[in-house]
């Protein structure tokens, strides 16, 4: 998942939670210090030292100095960056006085404050993989390195805590991701419902009311080129167009009212035979040559035979189209696991941008100029009927294979 982004929603968010980790953070650290240099039993003879030594009582003026500094960002609407200030101030901040401290005597290292554990074990409340690599990288990394320099072995109790409590965070961290994740795609389902809700509803409005001039428009035309068959050329151009917008409205009549499936054991090879037996003179005119690879002896699968023609012929005509200088599409037929048909439609045309490739199917999303986005929509539709899935892979300037895998009858 990405980095969040600086949208209101998710600045309320992170606005709460810094809140939080700041009013915890104070409270964590100054009462860390008032029990340890106070009221612990081990409390030093001293119980003032702490303000003389390495950077004394700057120390907490500079830990101090985040807070005004932090409510001028969130006034800025800067939330985001408050998590890192308030990290790399205290990590560079707490090396320096530990280097001043220890650095050159033989006393034994005994630093550490609980506060700085809140760096780790917030990270799942900020919903940051980021924050929490580097709050855990940083703090163990810290320990290691004051360690080194000192040649001090008692750095690896600290740097053991903050593994296990890293350990922790990460858990938690992936977990809320996964759950975000999940409705995330919740989310994403419901818009594509209501999309197709949308659609519905203006196709069951629509449909039947440019179907019936559509007809007596296409009844007219073809009765004046009949009349005048050497009159006009442009006859031809015009019934195509309507052809068109007929096949439009049959795409938009199907999403607002899918047509009840009539499933019977029907032969694929018949099928795909006849798509051939009407694609092949469009196919000729463009140059392409449509290539067939079948298995022996292909079992019968229940369908509704012309829902899958209306798949079979809108692969076809798609990959035809993304072929203008010609070529080869290739349709393989075969058996594979899980008691599956898989039919595959390979052109040799443009290919389909990765980008692009996860839209497809989205309604009236196309990469053509006179594109409408629902033919490939319908196709998913209508295979998802018939408890299977279409799946596309694309290479630019290599072309696109339409896989289809549908199950075979039990019968």
């Amino acid at each position: 998942m990405k980095e969040i982004v600086s949208i209101p929603r998710l600045e309320f968010e992170e606005k709460k939670a810094i809140k939080l980790f700041i009013t915890l953070f104070y409270s964590f650290l100054f009462i860390f210090e008032i029990f340890f240099n106070f009221l612990s039993p081990d409390r030093p003879k001293d119980q003032l030292a702490f303000l003389h030594k390495g950077l004394g009582i700057w120390v907490y003026i500079i830990i101090l100095s985040l807070l005004p500094i932090s409510t001028y960002l969130i006034k800025k609407q800067k939330v985001f960056v408050i998590k890192y200030m308030f990290l790399y101030t205290y990590l560079i901040t707490n090396f320096i006085q530990n280097m001043l401290v220890y650095y050159g005597t033989d006393k034994p290292f005994e630093e550490g404050n609980i506060a700085e554990i809140l760096f780790v074990l917030f990270s799942p409340i900020f919903i940051n993989k980021r924050f929490f690599w580097i709050a855990s990288i940083g703090s163990i990394g810290k320990y290691l390195l004051i360690g080194l320099i000192l040649h001090d072995s008692h750095v690896f109790i600290p740097s053991l805590i903050f593994c296990v409590f890293s350990a922790i965070s990460f858990i938690i961290l992936n977990r809320f991701f996964s759950y975000i994740n999940s409705l995330t795609l919740i989310h994403e389902d419901l818009r594509q419902k209501e999309k197709l809700a949308v659609v519905g509803q203006m196709a069951t409005a629509i449909g039947h009311e440019i179907r019936n001039p559509l007809a007596s428009l296409k009844g007219f035309t073809q009765l004046q080129q009949e009349s005048n068959p050497e009159g006009n050329a442009f006859y031809s151009i015009m019934i195509q167009e309507i052809d068109r917008i007929n096949s439009i409205v049959t795409d938009l009549m199907y999403l607002g009212k899918p047509r009840a499936k009539k499933l019977k054991q029907e032969n694929i090879e018949e099928i795909i035979s006849y798509i051939l037996s009407i694609s092949q003179p469009l196919a000729q005119r463009q140059g392409i040559n449509l290539v067939t690879v079948f298995e022996d002896s292909l079992p019968h699968i229940e369908c509704d035979a012309d829902q899958l023609k209306q798949v079979f012929i809108n692969l076809i005509k798609n990959a035809i189209e993304a072929m203008p200088d010609g070529g080869n599409i290739q349709i393989n037929i075969k058996v594979i696991e899980d008691n599956r048909l898989l039919i595959s439609v390979k052109d040799e045309g443009y290919g389909i941008p990765e980008e692009h490739l996860e839209n497809i199917g989205t309604p009236f999303y196309t990469t053509k100029m006179e594109g409408t986005g629902l033919g490939l929509m319908v196709s998913n539709q209508i295979i998802k009927d018939h408890k299977g899935e279409l799946i596309f892979d694309s290479f630019l300037g290599l072309g696109t294979r339409v896989d289809i895998k549908v199950p075979i009858s039990q019968h």
